[in-house]
């Protein structure tokens, strides 16, 4: 009996230990899957991508403002100094240390990018000081108009004309491809990006679902765009192909009278008019961002949009712009991983309304997000290779996250799903796989408009190689959005 009981045993344990090793070579063959599927969607990105080449002989004028970026990590500026407030909330305007802890744990809670003015500008210099202390800090040129315009240079756009007061010493970081349309100043002002990464965090309190950033600021410049009064007589003797707008989040909640703030945006309603009317050809950009005041978002909707021909925003601008527009006021944070059903859903419905509202002005719309680049692109309009640019923002992707032009793909994941839906809806609804030797999804659709007509389209979806080894979220949408938009003038 008691050799029958070890027999028993024996086999128990060899048993155990070939399920043990099935499961361990299992694994072993799913990450080497993962690889293959990985190197796959890399090596046919790269394929898509170099297939249409950049026109060096593109001009694009680009503003507004510039400033230093102080780029340092959340814990050696906040998490390993402050302990986490009792309750998280999303101020509009920061004047407090308190008031500062509690909207930065409120956005780091749903790993949403935020950008906020501190009003208290002895705080503000605090946080300065205590961000040169980091090991890992870094100072570079920031702002949205300079980091697009660098993107341009970077891919070979020839001519870059930058609405932009800074430095001599900061337009030294510029490439020599753009020329600053404004004299130079004594010095820059300073934005302070508190990166962070996935998973962190804050004693047992928050922890971050994705990596990114929290942007604070106490400018006083950019937020009049002062570099606008040169823009209109530069741009028109330059003669532009593409003109960017950006930066007009930083009028968000600044003090400043409502009247002044309107007319500033009025100048440059004028300027892009005339712009238009001197070169029918030339195309408008707007590039969104982060906004808290719907005074000021709507103001920008009513006068800026309707003269537009394509838009660029992340997921949670996308929904910011959605909520706006179906239920009149503001998300303050989304879904860090959306689908992307959800996501088409919400361009095919502002494609309708802007176009409703522009007079069929809006050709355009590229949202990214972190797993996934999405084109909406109206056909018969002058915006080409949409099937390669998309493959260029979701590689652009990686690359400025990752630090790197060259990808690692063993510093990369594909957290996109393996097929998606096209729409929410119950009809029209298709569901496409992505395939990782073609790994760019292209189909052509009819959008109603909400006067009764249809547009044709063309969507492209692109996965994104996302960085598993994150250097730096600040810029990203700039830079994605740049080279989202360079192979189709």
């Amino acid at each position: 009996m008691g050799s029958i009981e070890v027999s028993r045993k024996v086999w128990v344990s060899a048993a155990a230990v070939v399920v043990l090793l099935a499961a361990y070579w299992y694994e072993l063959s799913r990450v080497d899957d993962l690889l293959v599927r990985l190197e796959m969607t890399h090596e046919s990105l790269l394929h898509i991508e170099d297939s249409v080449s950049v026109n060096p002989k593109t001009k694009i004028a680009i503003g507004f403002g510039s400033c230093v970026d102080v780029v340092a990590q959340t814990r050696d500026v906040l998490l390993d100094r402050y302990s986490p407030p009792k309750v998280a909330k999303p101020h509009d305007i920061i004047e407090t240390r308190d008031e500062l802890l509690e909207a930065f744990a409120y956005f780091f809670q749903f790993g949403a990018a935020a950008e906020r003015y501190i009003k208290n500008s002895t705080l503000f210099a605090e946080l300065v000081a205590a961000a040169n202390t980091g090991r890992h800090t870094k100072r570079t040129i920031g702002g949205n108009a300079p980091i697009m315009a660098s993107r341009f240079a970077k891919e070979g756009i020839g001519e870059v004309l930058l609405a932009a007061q800074m430095s001599a010493q900061l337009q030294s970081q510029l490439p020599s491809d753009v020329v600053l349309s404004c004299p130079h100043l004594p010095s820059d002002d300073i934005h302070l990006l508190l990166e962070y990464p996935l998973d962190e965090k804050w004693e047992n309190k928050y922890v971050s679902p994705r990596a990114n950033r929290f942007i604070v600021h106490n400018d006083n410049k950019n937020p009049l765009l002062h570099s606008l009064d040169t823009f209109y007589e530069k741009a028109v003797d330059f003669k532009p192909d593409l003109v960017i707008v950006s930066g007009l989040q930083m009028m968000d909640n600044f003090p400043i009278d409502i009247e002044i703030r309107k007319q500033r945006i009025e100048v440059l309603r004028q300027s892009l008019i005339d712009l238009r009317t001197n070169d029918p050809k030339v195309r408008i950009h707007f590039e969104m961002a982060s906004f808290a005041e719907e005074a000021l978002l709507k103001t920008i909707t009513d006068r800026i949009f309707p003269i537009v021909d394509s838009i660029g925003l992340n997921e949670q601008e996308a929904q910011n712009l959605y909520n706006l527009y179906v239920y009149g006021n503001l998300s303050v944070v989304s879904d860090p991983y959306p689908r992307v059903a959800l996501v088409l859903d919400q361009m095919r419905h502002l494609y309708s309304v802007l176009n409703s509202d522009s007079a069929g002005q809006l050709t355009r719309i590229h949202v990214h997000t972190l797993a996934f680049q999405a084109i909406l692109m109206r056909k018969g309009s002058n915006w080409k290779a949409l099937m390669a640019s998309s493959a260029k923002a979701a590689l652009t992707a990686h690359r400025h996250t990752c630090g790197s032009e060259v990808i690692d793909v063993n510093k990369a994941k594909l957290i996109v799903d393996e097929s998606f839906s096209t729409t929410r809806s119950d009809s029209n609804k298709r569901r496409i796989g992505f395939d990782a030797k073609n790994p760019v999804n292209c189909w052509d659709e009819s959008v109603s408009q909400d006067n009764g007509a249809t547009h044709q389209t063309s969507i492209c979806v692109a996965p994104v190689l996302v960085c598993t080894k994150v250097l730096q979220t600040g810029g990203g949408g700039d830079n994605v959005s740049a080279a989202g938009l360079v192979l189709q003038i």
